[in-house]
């Protein structure tokens, strides 16, 4: 077969778009009209929910069931988690008397912020490890001195969504314990991390003096963020997110679609980390190479022995001819020739047989759809 690529020239994003603004069928999730959305949102809102700049309302009830649901005597709700992290810190930071904060440095924190905690609040980042696993004991005891906090980002989404094991975990926790220095977790993804933990989001979160959670990720909320941890911890986090404009004149949708997701998504998490299990299997047997093997939670990375280029072209020829869109835009990996995509198992994922799964994207190596 010839698998030169003749329209290497076309500009491959926007032609990648356009197949997704036509496909009618998603692996991950689906494409929800903005009217259908907020329709969905209007039929769950209290209509006494509206909050006032995050106070009362739907906002207030959002920070009670996190606070219940992490064990924390207190949580507060935010527009974001860069805000949500940054904030809490900063407040570490200033309690400590020093700005030296240990982090991973494959952290989000890191990668993904525009240098926010060193440009903004001038905190000095210590990598414990930028290895794509997470870090251990012995790497935090080998930076010296004082430390204002130490982050762990569960699961380390830019190291391939890993996770420690709950051994592990307890053992860090107890280091961070031993040296007196506050643990803050990067819970993004925390939701999906218990089926592999095999402990309830309580006992992960006692680990830590701080958590925070996404809404729009995992539970497919609009947007935000949570912050929980000690009333005095939070109580500041309410000031900083003040100082950086984070407290809008109402947060109330965004709390309406958290809520929903805590309610209809949150106890799927067990079955959508299954199902990556499943897929992951499904894949090897395909001809591609999965990371972590098994997944640690719903979501991890798929590689390909081919170019990225060819890969995303022929994802992008099948979304045309099928309507059916199987997984984000395919990227270079370390490894010369091959190429990796993340794939993310939601609710709509599970409208998907595992065989199914295993053909599309079986389809992208048999070369034909590089042909011609």
């Amino acid at each position: 077969m010839n698998y030169a690529i003749t329209d290497a020239t076309e500009d491959l994003r926007e032609r990648r778009k356009a197949a997704a603004d036509g496909c009618t069928r998603w692996l991950s999730g689906r494409r929800v009209p903005p009217a259908e959305t907020l329709r969905a949102l209007a039929d769950v809102a209290m209509e006494d929910g509206r909050d006032g700049y995050g106070s009362g309302g739907e906002v207030a009830l959002l920070e009670q069931e996190v606070a219940e649901l992490l064990g924390k005597p207190a949580a507060v709700f935010l527009p974001s988690g860069i805000l949500a992290q940054q904030s809490v810190l900063r407040v570490f930071a200033d309690r400590a008397g020093t700005q030296r904060v240990a982090v991973h440095g494959l952290s989000h924190l890191l990668l993904h912020e525009l240098n926010a905690l060193e440009e903004v609040h001038h905190l000095r980042i210590e990598r414990m490890t930028s290895e794509p696993r997470q870090p251990r004991p012995d790497e935090l005891a080998a930076i010296p001195g004082k430390l204002a906090a130490v982050t762990v980002e569960l699961p380390l989404r830019d190291g391939g969504f890993v996770l420690p094991t709950w051994d592990e975990l307890v053992v860090f926790a107890a280091a961070c314990e031993a040296r007196g220095v506050p643990l803050h977790f990067d819970g993004a993804r925390l939701w999906e991390s218990t089926p592999y933990l095999e402990h309830s989001l309580a006992e992960i979160a006692a680990l830590a003096s701080t958590v925070y959670v996404s809404f729009y990720k995992g539970l497919g909320g609009l947007s935000g963020a949570a912050l929980a941890g000690p009333e005095d911890v939070v109580a500041e986090v309410r000031r900083w997110q003040r100082r950086l404009g984070g407290n809008l004149y109402t947060l109330f949708p965004y709390a309406v679609s958290a809520r929903e997701g805590l309610r209809t998504v949150l106890p799927q998490m067990g079955e959508l980390h299954q199902r990556a299990v499943e897929l992951a299997e499904a894949l090897q047997n395909t001809g591609f190479r999965v990371f972590p093997e098994p997944p640690h939670t719903n979501s991890f990375r798929v590689y390909a022995p081919r170019p990225a280029e060819q890969m995303e072209l022929a994802a992008i020829r099948r979304m045309e001819a099928t309507r059916e869109a199987t997984a984000a835009t395919w990227q270079a990996a370390d490894v010369p020739g091959w190429s990796w995509v993340e794939l993310v198992v939601t609710p709509g994922t599970l409208q998907w047989r595992v065989d199914e799964v295993a053909k599309a994207f079986g389809e992208l190596l048999s070369g034909e759809l590089l042909d011609g």
